[in-house]
């Protein structure tokens, strides 16, 4: 089984809006640092009070307006209406976003029914952007939104079966998703066993593993927490056992090398790092692989040919 990349990896980062004026600050120099490995796309999560959302779509407005990358705008649709929805994908395609990773969110706590929203699933929403992409039409001249949807290598927390999540996925591609970026694994053969049972399936859109460097016991408690995962045991036991922060440091980073090195041996697309807003680890992983993005540096070289780029920019998003 083989991924076929028709270019070089792809590479991404994930970033989450900050909560204070303190870590307004922090991000700005996190994104810096961030834009010099010249990513094809940086996405920006949104979930949480109306405060935090509004906080996403600022710091993606920042994005636009202050640097060279490129958004893919995170949008739930789980809690809202048809209408709030359709509202917001128009707000985000005239700030001048081009990508959107489509997902469902988390559910509210109680788990009563009234608070899901009109839209129970993913693919509902993604074919709600395809709608307003269409009616946009004109605007966008004549090109398409790149649209993301999640993959998951272990079982969703919510899934009868692995074999479930596959068809879900199935159902995301119809519905009209281009790429798919993996949930969080610990294990290098889970990405391996994902694309190989999705292609099966008949899913055809590029697969994107996402990891994430964890340089300490406690936040890898939490991210499998968060993600209903269960703890890789010879992780947490090498963390646990490391006596400084620049041996957990490295350790962290070894492992998330590792996992990103056997899926491009076995044909991933790219690589999409999960970065708690922090930039050391994920470029120390970026530097272990000898990797760079391609985005900022299309940027750089199309400026002579102006606004034409941008279509450039969302095609190549779309076959990350």
């Amino acid at each position: 089984m083989t991924e076929h990349a028709a270019t070089a990896p792809a590479l991404s980062y994930e970033l989450y809006p900050p909560r204070n004026e303190q870590a307004k600050s922090t991000i700005v120099d996190v994104i810096a640092e961030l834009e010099a490995s010249a990513p094809d796309y940086v996405s920006v999560t949104y979930n949480g009070t109306p405060e935090r959302r509004r906080a996403s779509v600022e710091l993606i407005g920042h994005l636009i307006e202050h640097t060279r990358l490129r958004p893919l705008a995170h949008l739930t649709c789980v809690g809202e209406t048809r209408e709030s929805l359709d509202r917001l994908v128009n707000h985000l395609v005239a700030l001048g976003v081009r990508g959107v990773l489509a997902l469902r969110g988390d559910k509210p706590e109680g788990d009563d029914p009234s608070s899901h929203g009109e839209l129970p699933f993913a693919r509902y929403l993604v074919e709600l952007i395809r709608d307003v992409e269409n009616r946009r039409s004109a605007s966008l001249a004549a090109g398409r939104l790149a649209i993301g949807v999640a993959a998951y290598p272990k079982r969703h927390p919510e899934s009868p079966s692995f074999r479930h999540d596959i068809e879900v996925l199935l159902a995301k591609e119809r519905a009209g998703a281009n790429f798919a970026i993996t949930q969080i694994y610990f294990d290098r053969t889970d990405y391996a066993n994902l694309v190989r049972q999705a292609r099966a399936a008949g899913v055809t859109i590029p697969i994107v593993p996402g990891i994430m460097p964890v340089n300490n016991e406690r936040r890898l408690l939490r991210l499998c927490e968060l993600s209903g995962l269960a703890p890789d045991e010879e992780l947490r036991s090498r963390l646990a056992g490391a006596s400084t922060d620049a041996e957990r440091h490295r350790i962290g980073v070894g492992h998330a090398a590792e996992l990103a090195q056997a899926a491009f041996d076995d044909g991933a697309p790219g690589l999409h790092l999960y970065t708690f807003n922090d930039a050391r680890s994920p470029l120390d992983v970026v530097d272990a692989l000898q990797l760079t993005g391609a985005g900022t540096a299309d940027a750089r070289e199309g400026a002579e040919y102006g606004d034409a780029n941008a279509l450039q920019a969302a095609a190549r998003l779309a076959h990350a």
